[in-house]
C-alpha cells in the first residue's frame, strides 16, 4: 500500500468515513488514506478499534483522527463534520457506512427495533449529508458515497426494517445527486452483497443461494469502488448505484 503522506490521487483532500472501526469501513478509511486523504475514522463507541485504525493509517505515513458519536442524533452528525473541518481545515469526501443490522420475522420486529435500524442507517446518512454539504460544496469537487446493500434491491426475508432503510439510502442518494450536481458534488451508492467480514453468522439468504462467482467479496474490493467514486476518475458518475455482489443480484 502506498504511503499516504507522499501523495496519491486524493492528496490534499479530507474524508469522513462513518462506521470505520472495522470491516468495510476500515478498509475504505485505509484505502482513502493510502491515496493521500486525511481521514476522520468514526465509530459509535468502539474507541479502541477506532484508535487502532488511526494508528495504522499514521504508521503508514498518513493523516487521521478519531471521532465517536451516535449519528442518529443530528447534533452528533454536526459535531462529526465540525471536528473534521476544525482538525483538517476542509471536507471533500463523505462516506456513510455506519449501520445496524438485525434479523427478525416481520411480525416480531418491535417498534424499537424499527426505530433503531432506521435511525442508524437512513437517519444517520441524512444527518451527515446535511451537515457536510456546505463544506463539500465549497471546493466544487465534493463526493458523497453511501453504502447500501443488496437487500435494498433483491428483498430479503427476516430483515424488512433493514431492506426499508437501505432502500431509503438508495433513494436519498438519487435525490442528493439531482440537487447537488450544480454545486460540483457527486452522490453515489455502493450496494455490497456477501462480503467476507467479521460477523456472528452468514445470513440465511447467502447460505441458501450461492454467489455465482463462487466466493464472497472482500472489504478491499468495496474500498476500491469507494476510491473510484471519490476520486478524479469518478467525477462524471453521480446518482449511480454500483452493485458489488459477484453476480448474486444483477440489476
Amino acid at each position: 500500500m502506498a504511503n499516504g503522506a507522499e501523495g496519491g490521487e486524493l492528496a490534499g483532500s479530507v474524508a469522513i468515513v462513518t462506521g470505520s472501526a472495522r470491516n468495510i469501513g476500515r478498509a475504505i478509511a485505509l484505502k482513502l488514506a493510502a491515496q493521500g486523504a486525511a481521514v476522520v475514522v468514526h465509530a459509535r463507541s468502539s474507541r479502541g478499534d477506532v484508535e487502532a485504525v488511526v494508528a495504522e493509517i499514521e504508521g503508514r505515513g498518513g493523516r487521521a483522527a478519531s471521532h465517536l458519536g451516535d449519528l442518529g442524533d443530528p447534533e452528533a452528525a454536526r459535531a462529526l463534520v465540525a471536528a473534521a473541518v476544525e482538525r483538517f481545515g476542509r471536507l471533500d469526501i463523505l462516506v456513510n457506512n455506519a449501520a445496524l443490522r438485525r434479523d427478525a420475522p416481520i411480525e416480531e420486529i418491535s417498534a424499537q427495533d424499527w426505530t433503531d435500524v432506521m435511525r442508524s442507517i437512513l437517519d444517520a446518512t441524512f444527518y451527515c449529508c446535511q451537515a457536510a454539504i456546505p463544506h463539500l460544496s465549497a471546493g466544487g469537487q465534493g463526493a458523497i458515497v453511501n453504502i447500501a446493500g443488496v437487500a435494498a434491491h433483491s428483498g430479503i426475508g427476516g430483515r424488512a426494517h433493514v431492506v426499508a432503510a437501505k432502500s431509503g439510502v438508495v433513494g436519498l442518494t438519487r435525490g442528493l445527486a439531482a440537487e447537488l450536481a450544480g454545486r460540483g458534488v457527486t452522490a453515489n451508492c455502493i450496494s455490497p452483497g456477501y462480503i467476507d467480514t467479521k460477523r456472528d453468522h452468514v445470513p440465511p439468504h447467502f447460505q441458501e443461494r450461492p454467489v455465482p462467482l463462487g466466493r464472497p467479496g472482500t472489504p478491499d474490493e468495496v474500498a476500491a469502488a469507494a476510491l473510484y467514486l471519490c476520486g478524479p476518475s469518478g467525477r462524471f458518475v453521480t446518482g449511480h448505484t454500483l452493485h458489488l455482489n459477484g453476480g448474486w443480484f444483477m440489476g
